[in-house]
């Protein structure tokens, strides 16, 4: 399977390169500095460029299979929500102009539902640093279940993601909350980027929002 991925430098977007250059998948990894997510594997192919460049994202992408996005708010203490979504139209519109129907996004917790018509970023403990992010979040997930003409999946992680131990072992959901016996919501990037891999193999959920738990 070839795939360009946004944003492959990342803490999340690097594992997912990893897992994906472990099964065989041929990576076209685009960031602005070029730099590679790891060095020495002859399926990885990293290039510099823009994703808010349609045109040059349309040109990296025409041939591939499937275009994954591991792209981040701004975090420089502007509100993120325009800068987020107006990015994400321009990947979309490269998407299309390269004849690529399949984009997995790797997207937010905070719009995961923890009762009824109440999500996460609403809960009196999210921490306030992280709401516009998570808002942001909100916003492209919203602007995806108007597309109909891409084969998109938005995968939500757990409340809490970190570096940590590659077990194999996930649970998926769907647009609530998961969480373990103890009431912990929680997956190590290394198990997210196995199940962000395995949708984008399976492509088993199109045009849905599915989450990660541990």
């Amino acid at each position: 399977m070839k795939t360009v991925l946004l944003g492959a430098t990342g803490m999340v977007g690097s594992r997912i390169a990893t897992e994906a250059l472990a099964r065989g998948h041929q990576v076209t990894a685009l960031t602005r500095s070029g730099l590679a997510p790891e060095e020495g594997n002859p399926n990885l192919t990293a290039v510099a460029a823009d994703a808010a460049d349609p045109a040059r994202l349309a040109e990296l992408a025409a041939g591939h299979d499937a275009v994954a996005a591991a792209l981040v708010p701004p975090r420089d203490g502007t509100d993120p929500r325009e800068p987020f979504t107006a990015l994400y139209d321009d990947v979309l519109r490269g998407v299309r102009q390269a004849g690529v129907r399949r984009l997995v996004i790797v997207g937010g917790a905070g719009s995961l539902l923890v009762g009824p018509g109440r999500m996460l970023v609403d809960t009196p403990d999210f921490p306030e640093a992280h709401r516009g992010e998570a808002l942001a979040h909100h916003d492209l997930l919203a602007r995806l279940r108007g597309v109909d003409d891409l084969e998109w999946t938005y995968i939500s992680p757990a409340a809490e993601i970190a570096p940590g131990e590659r077990t194999g072992r996930y649970r998926l959901g769907g647009d609530r909350l998961l969480t373990d016996a103890e009431g912990r919501s929680a997956v190590s990037a290394e198990d997210y980027a196995i199940a962000f891999v395995d949708e984008l193999e399976s492509a088993a959920h199109i045009r849905e929002r599915i989450s990660v738990v541990g």
